[in-house]
């Protein structure tokens, strides 16, 4: 008997340690007011600069709010912001802006067909892999792997990240998901960072 009792409040222990590693979409709610002059209230930017953050995954949310607080990942215009606050505010608003939709937007279609076969397909000529392979043929990204979801995020600022990449900047030995994005974008060509980051940006995941 004692062991049962000893093995059940081990598990309750195992359960209260999972449920306090969970954010609190109701709490991120009420944190989320310092994000929205840049994302938006509802995680929907309207400033192409800065990036969609409705309907992202929170574990993404949550890594990179950690690696921005750590200075692994230089965002100058956030490190104020986010140097006071903890692991669970990052856990709160991830939980928050993943359960909000992300408002779309549309592909420029002189450039769609160009987008569409590097998403879909990469670039076998320059060794351009496809990017569905990580992000998913929808672009809804993978959660466990950490890989973003891009479908609907602004062309402007998935142009600027893949320059950014394919200049050799990443966030750290430690970070291999943007250490696989400098050997992805490294032989991108400008016109087919325009080309891809326009087809994602109209590669919207409407939901019933």
């Amino acid at each position: 008997m004692k062991f049962f009792i000893r093995a059940a409040a081990g598990l309750l222990a195992v359960i209260s340690l999972q449920a306090a590693a969970q954010g609190d979409a109701s709490a991120g709610l009420a944190k989320s007011a310092i994000c929205a002059a840049c994302h938006g209230a509802d995680g929907n930017s309207a400033v192409p600069n800065w990036p969609k953050l409705a309907g992202q995954h929170a574990s993404y949310i949550e890594r990179q709010t950690a690696l921005i607080k750590s200075g692994d990942r230089p965002v100058p215009e956030m490190m104020g912001i986010v140097a006071g606050m903890s692991d669970q505010d990052f856990r709160d608003l991830a939980a928050y802006f993943s359960s909000q939709t992300n408002n779309g937007g549309v592909a420029d279609e002189s450039v769609a067909a160009m987008g569409q076969r590097i998403y879909k397909a990469g670039n076998a000529d320059s060794g351009v892999p496809a990017c569905m392979s990580c992000h998913g043929p929808a672009g809804e990204g993978n959660p466990l792997s950490v890989f973003p979801a891009l479908a609907g995020q602004h062309s402007v600022y998935t142009s600027k990240m893949l320059k950014g990449f394919r200049a050799g900047e990443n966030w750290g030995e430690d970070d291999s998901p943007s250490s696989i994005m400098n050997g992805a974008s490294a032989q991108l060509t400008d016109a087919e960072i325009e080309a891809v980051a326009s087809y994602i940006q109209g590669l919207y995941l409407k939901t019933e």
